[in-house]
């Protein structure tokens, strides 16, 4: 376990201790075979030759499988007639283009609502929290009033108060259950654990029940059509709640994690965090008003950022690490970019490990273990977009985000709310380093969710 620095923001300290392990780098090689759990699994390690994998027709390399055992295994979650490519076309819709800008404006107000307000009642000064909670909590309790609802208007500083209360309830009982995935994942907890596991989930039921849920306001489309569905596959109000919080964690789990690295990114490193600032501050000097009276943060301000966006890029590129995993549902000869082909058999399961390669790729990225906040910007300040492995131009040169048939939908959604995020506390808040020089710590990949492991 390693003691990390502490920061603190515009008043507001931040203490953190992170536990992880770095991974080694992997032997030259496209793909590799091993025995987990009675399983053979092929690792594909190229990433030239992923597209293969990501755009393959479900009838021969399938999600589904997996998506069922996170939905049984670690949230009870049981649909009948559950198809993940059906439920995903329908809810496609309520996170782009208008209903994109409607989630970002909406995320914007909350966050303003929990972040400047809890801040204000918090009175002036210093105050000292921990990095991890500051950004997990902040993004999640904004994430979950946008998408789930706030309190029925109007719009008062008493219900922006009580919705304060309630997200803070939300995320805390949240952040229990997420602390235990991982065990619950491996099937490795222990009676105490069990016990606390059944609470916490009994607890997140009862505040995401339909039921309670119904009579809060400005509920998003996201929220509206996904509960739709649930009806219309037939699904009991019970098992509805069951579902919610699992959309819960697959929806907000990740952002403030993320804003996590990438906030202790910049304050690691004086001239990216120089470089960010400069940037808001050219945004703010070209804004129609005074950022105490933005409502929002329209979205050509937002695609106005490219030195955020190259910080956003290369902080995932060092601390995202997804498995994307496929069960072979038929024999088949996979394709390798380099004419090759390698067969799979039915019943067997593919893995792709991007955090090994393409991001932690020597190859590909010069120092890969080393941040470089410019290192996605062309010297033109546009956006770096080549990058080369075996002297080819490569597609996939970094997936955070997932690819192909399973990418992730809410994609511009989170990207908009943790830029947001940022601007808000870069820009109305003082953030410092406790302890500056104590060394930015490893990072984890025993969580089963490959996220953070923090004690």
């Amino acid at each position: 376990m390693h003691t990390g620095p502490s920061a603190a923001f515009c008043g507001q300290t931040v203490s953190w201790l992170l536990e992880i392990q770095q991974p080694r780098q992997p032997r030259q090689m496209l793909t590799r075979e091993v025995l987990v759990g009675g399983r053979h699994v092929t690792v594909l390690l190229d990433p030239h030759s992923y597209d293969a994998v990501v755009w393959e027709p479900r009838s021969r390399l399938d999600f589904h499988a997996y998506a069922v055992f996170l939905m049984e295994r670690i949230f009870d979650v049981q649909l009948p007639h559950y198809n993940p490519g059906d439920e995903k076309s329908k809810m496609k819709p309520t996170l782009l283009h208008k209903e994109l800008q409607a989630l970002t404006d909406a995320m914007y107000t909350n966050l303003r609502t929990v972040l400047l307000g809890d801040t204000v009642e918090a009175g002036s000064g210093w105050h000292e929290m921990g990095l991890l909670e500051f950004s997990y909590g902040f993004l999640l309790r904004a994430g979950y009033l946008t998408q789930y609802g706030v309190e029925a208007p109007p719009h008062t500083q008493e219900s922006q108060a009580q919705d304060r209360v309630h997200s803070a309830d939300v995320f805390h009982t949240f952040r229990q259950l997420d602390l235990l995935l991982p065990k619950l994942a491996r099937g490795s907890l222990s009676a105490g654990d069990k016990d606390r596991v059944g609470k916490v989930k009994g607890r997140l039921w009862k505040l995401l029940s339909p039921t309670r849920l119904a009579s809060r306001a400005h509920r998003s489309r996201w929220l509206e059509s996904y509960l739709l569905h649930l009806e219309e596959m037939g699904v009991s109000e019970e098992m509805q709640a069951r579902a919610l919080v699992l959309q819960l964690w697959a929806t907000q789990g990740n952002m403030g994690p993320a804003a996590f690295w990438l906030l202790l990114f910049l304050l690691k490193n004086p001239e990216a965090l120089a470089a960010v600032r400069g940037e808001l501050e050219t945004v703010l000097l070209g804004a129609e008003q005074p950022i105490s009276q933005m409502t929002t943060l329209p979205q050509k301000v937002l695609d106005s950022m490219p030195v955020l966006d190259s910080v956003l890029s290369e902080s995932l590129r060092l601390t995202a690490a997804p498995f994307i995993t496929r069960e072979v549902v038929a024999d088949l000869a996979l394709p390798m970019a380099d004419g090759r082909e390698f067969s799979l058999r039915r019943g067997d399961r593919l893995l792709l490990f991007p955090f090994l390669s393409p991001q932690k790729d020597p190859e590909i990225y010069t120092d890969p273990e080393v941040f470089k906040y410019n290192r996605f910007l062309n010297p033109d300040g546009s956006e770096k977009k080549d990058f080369y492995k075996d002297g080819k131009r490569l597609k996939n040169y970094s997936l955070p985000w997932g690819a192909g048939h399973n990418q992730c939908l809410g994609k511009g959604y989170a990207v908009n709310s943790i830029k947001q995020f940022v601007f808000l506390v870069l820009t109305q808040f003082d953030l410092e380093l406790i302890t500056p020089d104590v060394d930015i710590p490893e990072f984890d990949l025993s969580s089963s969710s490959h996220r953070y492991e923090i004690r």
